[in-house]
Order: structure tokens, then sequence, then C-alpha cells
């Protein structure tokens, strides 16, 4: 831990603080403008990978030698693999991680696996893994069907007035559940060369397990589908060829239609390798296009670094551009006349690049599934990813959309005026915003077998919700206040009792709170309205004593709201901007905030973190983003430096 800073910061070690990450960030820009930096999950999805050439038979020996070495750094102490930076272990991300290194060709007697095998039968062995992992354990063998939830193909046929169908679902779901509905129906067996079981990890032989789904139950709903998963068992030998025959084409056709070209479906590795198994699973030829594009579109997700690899669950693009773009901007603020970074006039030149080349994907053609809900309204959204037309999400629209709208380029203008449209045309019913969806809250469905991840849905959240308002009243047209002002309602509603705001995409609390008082502050409620002094107190008394802020992913899971055992470059930025939004860049706790920063930065420019920063689903798979140590730090200096230049000491954008 860093010892308290000195918090008297002078104005030139500001700036060279500034100049240096700048430099850095700037370093990192690719030639055609954009910036992308790795996004790093757990364990599971680099397992999977090795499972996945192994079911097909691919297996790469070199490569899988080198994702092996990757898997046995990030084993934990307690002898299984954890979803994020020290966290405990986790049963079904262990089971694939020994799995695939047993495929490797690890020794099942080696010191790690011994230790992997044990912790794992601990927590009550393989048989008590999580649906997906079950799913896995399935196409190999290791279980039978019965010990997967009921999922018939069947239900590609279902109209949408069924409470149950595929368009309830969130988008994640719907592209991992489609070409996984058609598996299950056509119950392949992985081709596995090798003949790789982990019989070893079940306390029970599978043959003789009877209950796979148990609880405890989220509640009384979890306890009736049981039953109704019991009796679909016992009708679904009697479907009819042809309704199964048509279900399954159903499923195909919705993969076919939405493969997005070497980005793969959905752009999520999940969607994607389930895609490659599907096909497989249908005999259709490795060389096939389809089939073809699907595996080339999951081996761009491998990273490589030195004598390791491993496997992305998705790239991040936009949003790193979007990111790195607001940085730049900031950075290139200021008054001072002490030696800095690059010019303004080559940071300009530099968001020119990185402007057309987001324009360049801005999804203005293509009606996404989001349609199914909005049917009349225009697309105008960007993805996360370089390419997924069919899933373009609002908070990525909304960062992309302010960004453009600072530059003052008319050349943004359109660009600005689709997003604008689209994000007003994609608010739900209670005032927020989805990720990807309108009204994708039927939370019943989180209660079925198939989803004990309880993340089978995108309802609105603060996080989401803010950065729409924000993009809003940064463009600031007097025809979307009532928009906004139903927003800032949903945001009221959702504050926590101790003043924070829940962060669905971004860890946690911290990541939630620094959201909305953006929003709040670009919506112009004022600083003194109660909802941001409870915020403005929550972060104070969350400010670590050597000045900074950290927050542990276990806050998903019941820990304590912004608390940690260490600060954290991310969580202390997003801190200190909202409490900059807040109205507070005077506040001695920010001073402290930015002198732990700049105390905490390398001699490179760069900040260290090692801890998981975001989440995909809360409790279930964690993320760190790679660039988030650059893009926020660099940001919260800049703006603090350019607030303490200026006439005012409000923030006068929306990010």
């Amino acid at each position: 831990m860093l010892t308290t800073p000195d918090a008297a910061l002078s104005d030139a070690a500001l700036d060279r603080a500034i100049a240096s990450a700048q430099g850095v960030l700037a370093g990192a820009q690719s030639a055609d403008g954009h910036w992308v930096f790795e996004l790093e999950a757990d364990a599971t999805i680099p397992a999977e990978y090795v499972l996945l050439e192994h079911y097909l038979d691919r297996i790469d020996a070199p490569l899988q030698a080198r994702i092996g070495r990757y898997l046995r750094r990030i084993q934990g102490a307690h002898g299984g693999w954890p979803l994020y930076h020290d966290g405990r272990i986790d049963l079904s991300a262990s089971v694939k991680a020994y799995f695939a290194l047993k495929a490797i060709g690890d020794d099942p007697q080696a010191p790690h696996m011994r230790a992997a095998r044990a912790a794992i039968l601990a927590l009550g062995g393989a048989e008590r893994a999580n649906v997906f992992c079950r799913f896995q354990l399935a196409l190999f063998g290791q279980i039978p069907w019965r010990g997967t939830p009921m999922m018939p193909v069947e239900l590609m046929l279902l109209p949408r007035w069924f409470f149950f169908n595929i368009w309830n679902m969130s988008y994640w779901s719907r592209t991992v559940t489609c070409p996984l509905l058609v598996l299950a129906a056509l119950r392949p067996r992985a081709r596995n060369p090798r003949g790789i079981g982990i019989r070893e990890l079940f306390r029970q032989s599978p043959d003789t397990v009877r209950h796979w789904t148990r609880g405890p139950y989220r509640s009384l709903w979890g306890r009736v589908f049981k039953r109704v998963d019991d009796a679909l068992r016992l009708v679904d030998p009697l479907t009819p060829k042809v309704l199964r025959r048509r279900a399954i084409a159903r499923g195909v056709a919705f993969v076919e239609q939405r493969l997005n070209g070497e980005d793969g479906l959905g752009a999520i590795y999940p969607a994607m390798a389930n895609s490659v198994m599907m096909f497989e699973a249908l005999g259709v030829p490795a060389d096939h296009p389809g089939a073809a594009i699907a595996w080339r579109s999951v081996q761009n997700l491998l990273v490589r670094h030195g004598e390791e690899s491993y496997c992305q669950p998705c790239v991040s693009p936009i949003w790193d551009t979007g990111l790195a773009g607001h940085a730049m901007m900031e950075a290139a603020g200021g008054l001072s006349d002490l030696p800095r970074g690059e010019s303004p006039q080559a940071t300009g030149e530099r968001l020119v690049a990185a402007g057309a080349w987001l324009r360049d994907r801005q999804v203005l053609d293509v009606k996404g599934d989001w349609a199914v809900q909005r049917p009349h309204l225009a697309p105008g959204g960007w993805a996360f990813q370089y390419r997924n037309d069919y899933y373009p999400d609002v908070d990525d629209t909304a960062v992309v959309g302010m960004l453009l709208h600072r530059q003052g380029d008319p050349a943004n203008d359109q660009a600005i005026a689709r997003a604008r449209a689209w994000v007003v045309g994609m608010q739900s019913g209670n005032g927020g915003w989805g990720a990807f969806d309108v009204d994708n809250n039927h939370d019943i469905l989180n209660h079925i077998p198939f989803a004990d991840h309880g993340a089978l849905l995108d309802p609105p959240t603060a996080d989401v919700a803010a950065r729409c308002i924000s993009f809003l009243a940064q463009l600031g047209h007097a025809a979307d206040r009532p928009v906004i002002e139903r927003g800032i309602a949903f945001l009221q509603r959702e504050q926590e009792r101790d003043g924070s705001w829940f962060g669905r995409w971004g860890t946690n609390y911290i990541y939630g709170t620094w959201s909305v008082l953006c929003a709040l502050n670009a919506a112009g409620v004022p600083h003194a309205d109660p909802m941001v002094r409870r915020a403005v107190a929550w972060l104070l008394s969350v400010q670590r004593d050597e000045g900074g802020w950290g927050e542990d992913c276990a806050s998903f899971e019941g820990a304590a709201p912004g608390r940690y055992n260490q600060s954290l470059p991310s969580q202390t930025a997003w801190a200190l901007l909202g409490l900059m939004a807040a109205g507070e860049r005077d506040h001695p706790a920010v001073a402290r905030g930015i002198a732990w920063l700049t105390a905490a930065q390398e001699r490179s420019g760069e900040w260290r973190e090692l801890p998981y920063n975001a989440v995909g689903f809360p409790k279930v798979f964690y993320l760190r983003y790679h660039g988030y140590r650059m893009f926020f730090p660099l940001m919260a200096l800049a703006r603090y430096r350019n607030l303490g230049q200026g006439n005012s000491r409000r923030v006068a954008y929306g990010f």
C-alpha cells in the first residue's frame, strides 16, 4: 500500500503527470484512429477454448501449451480458480480449468492438479457446477443430458405473446441460447480424440445423480419451474419429428442471419463457440463459409503474451475509442504554459481520425433485435465491438455521441442526430434504459432452472440510464427534456439508502455513483439537491486513508459497497470525477485523491491495476478492462487541472 501522499501538489507536477499519461495513451492509438485494449475475464473462457479445440479435434498443441501456462499462473492459493483477482474459488470455473489442463496434458497427480481436485470435491464436486458448465460436460459425455435443464428447441417457435420466448431474453442470452437449443436437441458428442474425462471430479457417479437442479431457489417460482422442467422431460419424447425439424431450422436460420462475419455471432465468445459446435453437430463441413467464418471469429479473440495466451470474451474497440477520446480531449484542455504532452492541435488531429473511424461504424442500416420492441425506430447506435450490427447498445452510443458532440466538427452532426433519436427511442417504460433492449425486465424468467446465473435479462440500470441522460443533456435539445426528466425520476428511485447507486457494468457502487452524478450535473440538477448531497457524502465516507478509493468485486455478492483492501486507479478516478461533477473540485478529499493518483503513477506514465474493474454478469462473470487504468486517471487529473484554471468550477460536459 502506498503511504499517504502530500495533497499539496504543484501545477508543474500535475502537468507532468498528465503529459506522461497522455503520451502513453497517444502511443496506443492505431494508425486508422481507433484504440483497443485487452479485455480479460477469468479462467472460464480460455478453458472453454481449449475444450472447443478438443471437441472439434482441431488441437493446436503449441497454443494449448501457452494457454496452460496462463491457467496455471492464475490458479488461486485455495487450489481452484476465482472469477476475479484474489477472489474466492468458483466451482464451475475450476471444473473447466481442471478439465482444460488435463486435456492439455497436465498430469492429474501433479501438485496443482491435486490441489484443484481437492478444492472442487470440497465444494460438492462437478455435479454441483452451474448450468453452462453442465452443458459443456454433457457435450463431452461426462454427465447424461438429463443433467442439463430442459430447454426444448421448440422454444424457437413460441410466439411473442407467450411469456417465455427468445425475444424476452437479453441479447447475450438470446445469442448464446439459440445455437445451444439446437445442440441440446441433437445431443452431439465431442470428438475428444484423446478421450479425456474428469470422472475424478465427481463425488457421486453422474449416472446416479437424481437431482441436478436443486436449491437454494431464489423464489417460489424456482420451485414451480422445477416442476415444469420435470414435466417437460416426460413430454419431450412425444414431440413430433416434423415440429422438431422445423424448430431446429428456425434456430439455424437465427444464427446464420446474425453470423456477423469474423466478429462472430453476438460478437461474444459463448455465442460464437456454440455456433461453431452447432455447425459441427449439423454435419456442416469445416470449409463451409458459415462454419469457417464462425471458427475464425473465435480465433480472433486470442491474445498472446510472451509464453502465455488466453482467449478474451469479446473485444471492446468502440468503447475503448470513446473513452480514450474523452481522456485525450480533456488532457488537451487547460490554460497552462508549462510543458505538457503533445499539442492540442496534435490531439485534435488524433480525435478527427478517431471520429471518422467511429462514424464509419455507426449502425445506420440494420434493424437489430432491439427493433422487435421498437419496429418503427430508425437505427443509429454503436456497438461495443468492431462490428455487431444486430446488437448496438445505448451506453456505447451515448459515450461516442458525447465525444463527437464535444469535438464540434460539423462532419459529426448527422451521426449525432441519428444517435440522439435512437437513444430517445430506446427509453424503457419506467424511465430508465437497458443496455441493448427496451423493457427487458420479465424478472420471472430469472427463476427458470436454465437461469441459475440470474442474468437472463437486460433491465434498465442506473449507470446506463445516467449515460443516456448525460448525452441528451449535453446536446441540450428542449424537446428531450421530458425524456430526461423521466430518466431523472428513475435515478431517484434507484438511489440506495446510503446515497450510492449500483453499477451494473462497472465495479460497482463507485462506478454507478460516478455515472449518476455526471448525469445529474449535465441535466442541471442543483449541486445542493439532497440526492446529490447524499451521494457526495457516501463517496467521502468510503475514501481510504491514503487518499484513494477502491471497491471489491465481492460487493456484487454482498460485501460492503465501496470498500477494498487497497486504492485502485480506476475507482479513484471515478470517485474524483463524480465529486467534481457534484461541484466539489476544491474539496480537500479531491486534492488528496489527485495526489494519490499522481503518486501511484509509474515512471512510464501508466498505472498498475490487477484487480478486476467491471462485470459481465454480477456473481457470475467479471472483467478487467486493461485500458481503464489509463483512460480514467488521465481524465480525472486533466479535469482537476482544467477546472482549477477556468472561471467556473462546473463540469460543462456529460462525461
